[in-house]
């Protein structure tokens, strides 16, 4: 994406309808903080949103994307999302329910048509529920596998990776949402390499050509040389070798449990690495949600879009009750929009450096 498509608007599904996704929606144009995008949605969970948002806040149906950048301040323009069910503001919030999984899912495919027709500089999902996706008889456990399979044109979908990235972190993930025991099989030669590979290009498309990759191993200390288990000696060692082959900067394993304090980026420590890749899930993300949910953005690699989410979930404790808070969101709308600025097809890179989030 150049400098100009970024005068494109971005687009924000709404999320899950029972969730907080519409509110820290409403409350991020209240804020001013998403001034350009749009929000591929219903109009009527909006409305709901708003008055939950503190009220004045006008929203407004939109027939044609460009509009978007017409709506005055103070104003959410909505593209109904085609197929959403009628009564969809009818689901209660709080809960899991089929509706809100359907339209969940139809808006991130209204979305990403958007995004691969070239009408859109970004995407930027709002919270999902992978039970109400499960509910209304989606196969995809989440947004990643979902975008991805939107991706693909007429051939195999692209390989992606998910980040979660603040200002102090930047994790990316070679297995996500499996079980443990299935994790650990997924972690192959292949996985590892093709990771490094995504995690790499993706910087040089944010500006920083030759990222420092701190690779996590998979076991305790990394496997105390094959004391703790021999996958880092058959598995990612070799895929590091392989990546440092074709000039990526990649080093390790490290034993994950200190890896990560060694990459923060914070006042008067500045980081040894620019990116960690982790094995699984949980041992990538807690690091980087113990800093903050509140700064979090995950962004999904490998795609030909940019996409960006908070890094939260739909909070259905706190649905409903006007206490959701839109800084995450916010951060991914900021997020979207410097990667749009940074990123060009041809992945020359710009002199963005390390300003992301």
């Amino acid at each position: 994406m150049s400098e100009a498509g970024s005068a494109l608007p971005i687009a924000i599904t709404q999320g899950d309808a029972c969730g907080i996704g519409p509110e820290i929606i409403a409350k991020a144009f209240r804020g001013g903080q998403a001034a350009g995008c749009f929000v591929v949605g219903d109009e009527a969970v909006m409305r709901r949103a708003a008055a939950l948002a503190g009220g004045m806040l006008a929203v407004a149906t939109i027939e044609h994307v460009a509009e978007a950048r017409d709506v005055p301040p103070n104003c959410v323009p909505v593209w109904q999302a085609p197929g959403l069910p009628g009564d969809l503001v009818e689901a209660p919030i709080g809960r899991v329910d089929a509706r809100s999984g359907a339209a969940a899912a139809a808006c991130i495919t209204e979305a990403a048509a958007m995004a691969m027709r070239g009408e859109v500089a970004a995407v930027v999902t709002a919270p999902i529920h992978k039970e109400a996706l499960a509910a209304a008889g989606v196969s995809f456990p989440g947004h990643t596998e979902m975008l991805q399979a939107l991706a693909a044109t007429g051939g195999e979908p692209p390989p992606v990776r998910m980040m979660l990235a603040n200002d102090e972190l930047r994790t990316v993930l070679v297995t996500i949402h499996l079980s443990l025991r299935r994790a650990i099989d997924a972690v192959t030669f292949d996985a590892v390499l093709q990771t490094l590979r995504i995690a790499h290009a993706a910087a040089a498309r944010w500006g920083q050509s030759a990222p420092r990759i701190a690779v996590a191993g998979l076991n305790p200390h990394a496997g105390e040389g094959g004391l703790f288990g021999d996958e880092e000696i058959r598995i990612v060692a070799p895929a590091i070798a392989a990546a440092r082959s074709e000039g990526i900067a990649a080093s390790g394993p490290f034993a994950p449990d200190t890896v990560f304090m060694r990459a923060r980026h914070a006042p008067g420590h500045p980081g040894e690495f620019d990116i960690v890749v982790a094995m699984t899930h949980d041992h990538g993300l807690i690091p980087v949600k113990y800093l903050g949910v509140e700064h979090g953005v995950n962004v999904t690699l490998g795609l030909p879009f940019v996409r960006t989410s908070p890094d939260h979930g739909t909070a259905f404790d706190i649905a409903g009750t006007g206490q959701a808070d839109p800084s995450s969101l916010e951060a991914a709308i900021r997020m979207a929009r410097t990667l749009c600025v940074t990123s060009s097809p041809s992945g020359t890179p710009s002199p963005s450096g390390r300003e992301l989030g």
